[in-house]
C-alpha cells in the first residue's frame, strides 16, 4: 500500500503547483528510486485528460556519460532535447537520487564544457516560463543516499521531507495557499526597497535591487517552497560575504566559500575545500561572476541544512544568493548556463532595507 504522503505530494504538485490541464503534454523526470511518486504523478495526469513523458534516470547513467563521451559529444546540443524544451506545456522534475555525487570523480572542465554546450536550453526555459508558456515544478523525493546526505536515517528522513511539504498534513494545498498570503506580505515590502545590506559573521554585503520583482516560491515551482527571490541589478553589488553551508555542484562539495564583489563582479573568490572547483565554475562563461539570484528561505518546517539545494535554500532564517543566470520574471538581465545557490546562515544577522533594519535573526521585523 502507497504512503498517503505520497499520494498528497502527487495531487498537490498536479492540481496547485502546475495545474494540470487536458490537453497538456507533461514531461516528468526523475531515477528509477522515485517510480511510487512518478506512478502516482501519471494517475493523475492521465485521469485529467493530459499526456505524460516520462525520462526515467539513473546515478550511475550520469557518471557513465561523462567518463567516455567524447569532445564532440560533450558539446553537443541534441535537436531532440531543444524540441522537448520548446513544446512541452508543464515539466516536473523529481530529485531522487540513488547516489548523491555521482561525479565525483570526473573533471570539472568535462562537466563545464557540457553545461556551456546545454546553455540554450536554459535561455529556451527561462523565456517560456517568463512568458507564461511553460508551467513547472521540481519536487523531491526521499531516497536512502539523500538521507545518508543529510545524516539522517531513511524513516527520519521521510518525516523531515514531508513535513518541509506540509503533506503530512490533512490539506496540504490549504496550507501553502495560507503561507502563499504570508510571503506576499513580505514581497510587498522588499518592493518598496531599493538596497539591501546583509551583514553576519565575515560579511557585509550591499545588493541593488531597486526596480526588481520579487516573486513568491509559494510551492508553484518548487516543492518545497518557502522563500521570496529577485535578480539584483548586475553591477549593484559590492562588499564581501562568506557562505555557512556547504555547497554542492555537479557532485562536487565546496565549502567555507568566500567572496568578494566590486560592481557586481566577484574579484576574488577562496574555499575551505573544493577551491579549484570554485574557480572552474566561476570560469563557466561570462555571466557565472556576476549575480542572478537574491532571495530569503522562509520554510521553517526546514531547519537544517541537507545539502540537498530544493531543501537548504529554503531553511526558514537564511538567505541565499545565486551565481549565474537570472529568472528574466524578475526584470534580471544576467545570462550564463549556470544558477547555483550559496546559503548564508542569518539566524544570527542582520538586513538592512534603506539603511533601516528589517530583519534580525532569522526573521523579519514588519
Amino acid at each position: 500500500m502507497i504512503d498517503p504522503r505520497v499520494s498528497r505530494l502527487a495531487r498537490l504538485v498536479t492540481d496547485y503547483s502546475v495545474s494540470v490541464k487536458e490537453g497538456d503534454e507533461i514531461l516528468i523526470r526523475a531515477e528509477v528510486e522515485a517510480l511510487p511518486l512518478v506512478r502516482e504523478l501519471v494517475r493523475l495526469v492521465v485521469s485529467k485528460g493530459a499526456y505524460p513523458h516520462i525520462m526515467l534516470g539513473d546515478s550511475q547513467l550520469d557518471e557513465i556519460f561523462y567518463r567516455y563521451a567524447s569532445d564532440s559529444v560533450l558539446r553537443h546540443l541534441s535537436p531532440i532535447e531543444k524540441f522537448i524544451q520548446e513544446r512541452i506545456d508543464v515539466s516536473i522534475s523529481i530529485v531522487s537520487s540513488s547516489h548523491t555525487k555521482p561525479l565525483v570523480g570526473v573533471d570539472p572542465e568535462r562537466i563545464r564544457v557540457r553545461r556551456a554546450a546545454r546553455a540554450e536550453l536554459t535561455e529556451i526555459f527561462m523565456r517560456r516560463q517568463a512568458a507564461g508558456e511553460l508551467r513547472w515544478n521540481v519536487t523531491i523525493y526521499p531516497t536512502n543516499a539523500l538521507a545518508q546526505e543529510a545524516g539522517m536515517g531513511p524513516v527520519e528522513y521521510e518525516d523531515f521531507i514531508f513535513s518541509a511539504c506540509m503533506v503530512d498534513r490533512d490539506d496540504p494545498i490549504k496550507e501553502w495557499r495560507r503561507k502563499a498570503e504570508e510571503q506576499e506580505k513580505i514581497v510587498n515590502l522588499l518592493s518598496k526597497i531599493d538596497e539591501l545590506r546583509v551583514v553576519s559573521e565575515d560579511t557585509d554585503l550591499l545588493i541593488k535591487v531597486g526596480g526588481r520583482k520579487w516573486l513568491n516560491d509559494d510551492g508553484r515551482h518548487n516543492m518545497p517552497a518557502g522563500e521570496v527571490f529577485t535578480a539584483p541589478i548586475e553591477d549593484g553589488v559590492e562588499g564581501r560575504v562568506t557562505f555557512s553551508f556547504p555547497a554542492v555542484w555537479g557532485g562536487f562539495e565546496v565549502e567555507g566559500v568566500r567572496l568578494e564583489f566590486k560592481r557586481g563582479v566577484v574579484v576574488n573568490a577562496s574555499a575551505e575545500k573544493g577551491a579549484d572547483k570554485l574557480k572552474k565554475i566561476l570560469e563557466t562563461d561570462e555571466g557565472s561572476k556576476r549575480l542572478g539570484e537574491v532571495a530569503f528561505g522562509l520554510n521553517y518546517n526546514i531547519t537544517r541544512p541537507t545539502k540537498q539545494i530544493l531543501l537548504d535554500e529554503k531553511i526558514g532564517g537564511t538567505m541565499h544568493i545565486a551565481l549565474g543566470a537570472a529568472y528574466p520574471d524578475t526584470g534580471g538581465t544576467n545570462k550564463s548556463s549556470i544558477h547555483w545557490d550559496l546559503i548564508l546562515d542569518l539566524r544570527r544577522g542582520r538586513v538592512y532595507g534603506d539603511n533601516e533594519l528589517i530583519y534580525e535573526n532569522g526573521r523579519f521585523l514588519a
